[in-house]
């Protein structure tokens, strides 16, 4: 699989590397151990209790041998923040002041490609168009009444480029037209639709209020669009396009991230318009999902980025129903989550038109209580406690939420909570819950990690109960790279004697780029010629062999393992030779039977 390089030259990507060691990298996300000459710590891709990620500082790589994942500091950047490689590249150089004037596209393509780039063209011109005509025209009028009886100011609408597409059906067909682009191409990128004879386009946002969307390097790459007055579909998105995808868009983020970074915590709404309040209201680390529900994509973009998420949600059943889903994603990868109650079922905008922003940043906000407490919160809806069926219902739920608890004083907290709320004894609850823990001890399947079992379906490939034993040709191939990647001598050793007749063919592959890699005159390291690949599956393969513990090479070692791999295809061919010979034999052929054991022989000498 392509890993989608762009165009940026090899010199910025080896100074990128240079400037970001990997045990600072992932330092900032992992806590690491020394253990001899590696660094341990609990991977941050899958749930695991023993440390099985591992970062190797003399080779500047990572590798987990829990879930495989592995490779140099920018690939771990592409992983724990969702990015591309260019995206990465882009992000680390700027943070250690490279010069970097490769531009990257929504979906982190280069903005080289004409074809992208015009697409970007377009929109950005879109948006400043629709933005002049909410601000500057008659026809924008009743779009400005509506966005000021909602409470936007100018300097809201400013901010965040709010612009008023007209009625009409022809206003932005026109207008790219007379810009010559291909309007063929406006249409696949979501700007107009085709009409339904076929003929010709027509402008897919009419009379309605325009908010841009934005991807995390602040390039408008889609439109949301609110009707004004009545009319179906109320909201109207962009489709999804090569620039445009609704998993991996967070509205607001290219504003919000440098707050999010300095206060290492996150705001997460459900729509633009609470995240623009908020906003207002100087709360400046808000971000909300684009029509879609929250998704693993977007869980591990925000966790580059931050340690805690606070979930701002509306105040309904739907509402509050959407933040409790939302838990468990945000806990799977890390973050520390907080649920924000709003009263009266309002939602956030609501709230801070109704009360202000001083009582939405200390009661909604600082008041945001632990998943735990909300999930107990969600719970008790859901029962009478004035009857005794219904506490012990209740209770009965709350331990499935409480017993799980991996820290005995956090259960001892909310079980004291849970005694003076249902005015029952602490030590029955007690008793209650640890008999409910027992019970779940015994039900817990085998896994790496028995209090976030979300995991031990997921990642049954590093949960074997024997370890597979590799034939040793197979062995030999490892070894032979291992000891290729750390000296240009060797691969010239291999390379005269056997080329890339290795058996099994990723290894042949990572032999010839190991070849061609020396030939340019580069220096072993592991971390530089990772970058140079062009496959994920073969990163990840060298990064397990580099992490491999291999003595100083003999030529003996050397002989021995290209022997063993000589071996296969000899070994392959005098099996087929004795089928061939049985098969002689069986057909009364004893010459040719004859013939082939010979053949036979000579192969065996071999």
């Amino acid at each position: 699989m392509s890993t989608g390089r762009g165009n940026i030259p090899e010199e910025v990507i080896e100074a990128v590397l240079r400037q970001h060691d990997i045990v600072d990298t992932v330092g900032k996300h992992v806590h690491l151990t020394k253990q001899g000459k590696y660094m341990k710590g609990l991977c941050p891709f899958h749930s695991e209790k023993t440390p099985s990620f591992t970062v190797t500082p003399e080779r500047q790589i990572f590798h987990c041998y829990g879930c495989g994942k592995g490779g140099n500091a920018i690939k771990f950047r592409m992983e724990i923040e969702g990015l591309t490689f260019p995206e990465a590249v882009k992000m680390m150089a700027e943070e250690v002041h490279i010069p970097f004037d490769f531009g990257v596209g929504g979906g982190g393509e280069s903005s080289r490609n004409p074809e992208l780039e015009q697409l970007l063209q377009a929109y950005e011109w879109s948006a400043k168009l629709y933005h002049f005509l909410l601000k500057n025209t008659e026809h924008g009028k009743p779009a400005m009444d509506y966005l000021k009886s909602r409470g936007f100011t100018d300097r809201a609408i400013d901010t965040f480029q709010i612009g008023y597409a007209p009625a009409r059906w022809d206003t932005l067909v026109q207008f790219l037209d007379k810009r010559s682009f291909d309007l063929g191409a406006m249409e696949k990128g979501g700007l107009l639709s085709s009409k339904h004879d076929g003929t010709g386009y027509v402008d897919r946002f009419r009379d309605r209020v325009i908010f841009p969307l934005h991807n995390r390097n602040g390039k408008v790459i889609a439109f949301a669009g609110r009707i004004l007055g009545e009319g179906q579909p109320k909201y109207l998105n962009s489709p999804e396009s090569r620039l445009f995808t609704k998993s991996r868009i967070l509205y607001n983020l290219h504003q919000a991230k440098s707050e999010i970074r300095k206060t290492r915590q996150i705001v997460l709404f459900e729509g633009y318009g609470d995240v623009i309040s908020a906003w207002e209201a100087g709360v400046h680390n808000g971000v909300a999902t684009m029509g879609t529900a929250l998704t693993d994509s977007h869980a591990a973009m925000m966790r580059g980025l931050a340690d805690e998420a606070i979930v701002c949600y509306d105040g309904d059943q739907a509402g509050q129903a959407a933040a409790l889903k939302s838990i468990p994603i945000l806990e799977t990868v890390g973050f520390t989550v907080k649920i924000a109650i709003l009263t009266e079922g309002l939602d956030p905008d609501e709230f801070i038109q109704k009360y202000g922003a001083e009582r939405f940043k200390l009661q909604v906000l600082d008041g945001a209580v632990s998943s735990v407490k909300f999930k107990l919160i969600y719970l008790k809806k859901n029962h009478i406690l004035l009857e005794e069926a219904g506490k012990v219902a209740y209770i009965k739920d709350a331990m499935e939420v409480i017993a799980p608890l991996p820290s005995p004083t956090e259960r001892e907290i909310y079980l004291k909570e849970l005694a003076a709320e249902l005015q029952v004894s602490f030590d029955s609850l007690k008793q209650e819950c640890n008999e409910k823990r027992i019970a779940m001890q015994k039900k817990t399947p085998v896994g790496d990690n028995k209090d976030k079992r979300w995991n031990n379906g997921r990642h049954k490939k590093g949960q074997a109960s024997m370890p597979t034993l590799l034939p040793a040709y197979h062995v030999a191939e490892r070894r032979l790279l291992s000891f290729m990647l750390q000296d240009e001598e060797v691969a010239r050793y291999v390379g005269d004697r056997l080329g890339d007749h290795f058996n099994i063919d990723d290894h042949a592959a990572i032999a010839a780029y190991l070849y061609a890699y020396y030939a340019q005159g580069k220096t072993p390291d592991a971390s530089r010629f990772i970058s140079s690949l062009q496959d994920e599956r073969l990163e990840q393969t060298v990064t397990s062999i580099a992490m491999m513990d291999t003595p100083v090479w003999s030529d003996q070692e050397l002989d021995d393992c290209i022997r063993e791999i000589k071996k296969v295809p000899l070994t392959d061919e005098i099996k087929q030779k004795k089928e061939e010979m049985v098969a002689a034999e069986r057909a009364g052929d004893f010459m040719r039977a004859a013939h082939i054991a010979s053949e036979i022989i000579a192969l065996e000498r071999q």
